[in-house]
């Protein structure tokens, strides 16, 4: 693996099929001290994949296995049918063999070369004349917009056009595994808008598999096809943006996705939380199972609510933070159970006089929550 790949033809936006053209299968273990990795992944070809995890989870350090850069202790990884890693057979493909486009945090684009350089390195390292590989280059950066900064060097390029050029080089050698640490990560918050937009649309045309890594979810929602949330180590959830969206299963997921989430079990369209901690919901159901609902569906009241419609519990403020034009409220129980968000205008802050520690009832209607199997 080169910051390309391998294969050297023109047509790098769709790929280059080698093997069966079958896609991602891996089994990727690896143990370090005490930490453990074990996930299974698979992809088809032009199937966009997003590593999701808190920090130390392990999401980076499947995608450095995936490119060869770290080994590893079991499992195997298999693309388009070829293996490129299985231990018990001592088999190793070595990164720089791995037909693997990688685009960095950083990008790592060379600075002493130009943009039209830079992609064109690629190519260069695996054979291809100089000028078959710059009008390669050339083709590139001009799908991507950049045709008028072909021969500026990295310093003079704006985050966004950073973020093409790396693109573009990594798509210079028709990878058939694409790898993205945290691609949009270097970028402003008004770039990143626009450069996802771009890099949704380049993804979109890529025919081989493509694996992100990222810790933002707006940018897996944005650009990935399924998603792999890591915790730990092991998978604890995967599945389409909207699947992980309507059903989180952990903590992790449901504060990525903004719910609050509780398991319990249910009986009817009532779920028990605790021994006298119970919610009413919107399904009905039987047996363990999760309760969720966002923070804009709970409502703070000085005083109990008299209606029975809805959910309510005596809570204390535990914190305040200024999101846009909505403050987050997080609360608990008395005994510190039910951990709770709220998203509240400034106008109900100031007027219910919260502070940390003030104390005040939460609800919650059963029709704004979701309930589902746990």
């Amino acid at each position: 693996m080169s910051p390309g790949g391998s294969g050297t033809r023109a047509g790098a936006l769709s790929g280059h099929a080698t093997g069966d053209g079958t896609g991602l299968d891996a089994r990727l273990v690896l143990d370090r001290g005490a930490f453990r990795l074990d996930v299974s992944l698979t992809a088809a070809p032009g199937e966009v994949l997003a590593l999701l995890g808190p920090n130390g989870a392990g999401k980076t350090t499947a995608l450095r296995a995936l490119a060869g850069l770290t080994p590893l202790t079991g499992g195997h990884l298999r693309l388009d049918g070829v293996p490129l890693e299985e231990p018990a057979r001592r088999l190793r493909v070595p990164a720089e063999h791995r037909p693997c486009g990688v685009i960095f945090q950083d990008y790592l684009l060379f600075p002493h070369l130009s943009a039209l350089d830079n992609v064109a390195f690629g190519p260069r390292c695996h054979g291809t004349g100089k000028a078959q590989a710059r009008a390669l280059a050339a083709e590139l950066l001009d799908r991507m917009g950049l045709a008028e900064h072909a021969h500026a060097r990295p310093r003079r390029l704006s985050g966004g056009q950073a973020q093409r050029v790396a693109l573009a080089r990594a798509l210079a050698t028709a990878p058939r595994l694409l790898l993205l640490d945290e691609p949009l990560a270097a970028l402003d918050a008004g770039t990143r808008l626009d450069v996802r937009a771009e890099l949704r649309r380049h993804l979109a045309a890529f025919e081989a598999v493509a694996v992100l890594v990222t810790h933002d979810p707006l940018d897996a929602m944005v650009l990935a096809d399924r998603l792999v949330v890591v915790e730990q180590g092991a998978i604890v959830q995967q599945g389409t943006p909207a699947e992980i969206a309507h059903r989180p299963r952990t903590d992790y997921v449901a504060r990525l996705v903004g719910l609050n989430l509780y398991r319990g079990r249910a009986e009817g369209d009532v779920v028990t939380l605790g021994p006298e901690l119970a919610l009413t919901t919107a399904e009905k159901l039987s047996g363990p199972a999760f309760v969720a609902f966002p923070p804009a569906a709970v409502t703070l009241h000085a005083r109990r609510p008299q209606d029975r419609a809805h959910n309510a519990w005596r809570t204390r403020v535990t914190g305040l933070e200024s999101r846009g034009d909505r403050i987050r409220v997080a609360l608990a129980g008395a005994g510190g159970e039910l951990p709770l968000a709220a998203d509240l205008t400034a106008v109900a802050v100031a007027e219910l006089a919260l502070h940390q520690g003030a104390e005040v009832w939460a609800a919650v209607e059963a029709d704004r929550t979701h309930a589902y199997p746990a």
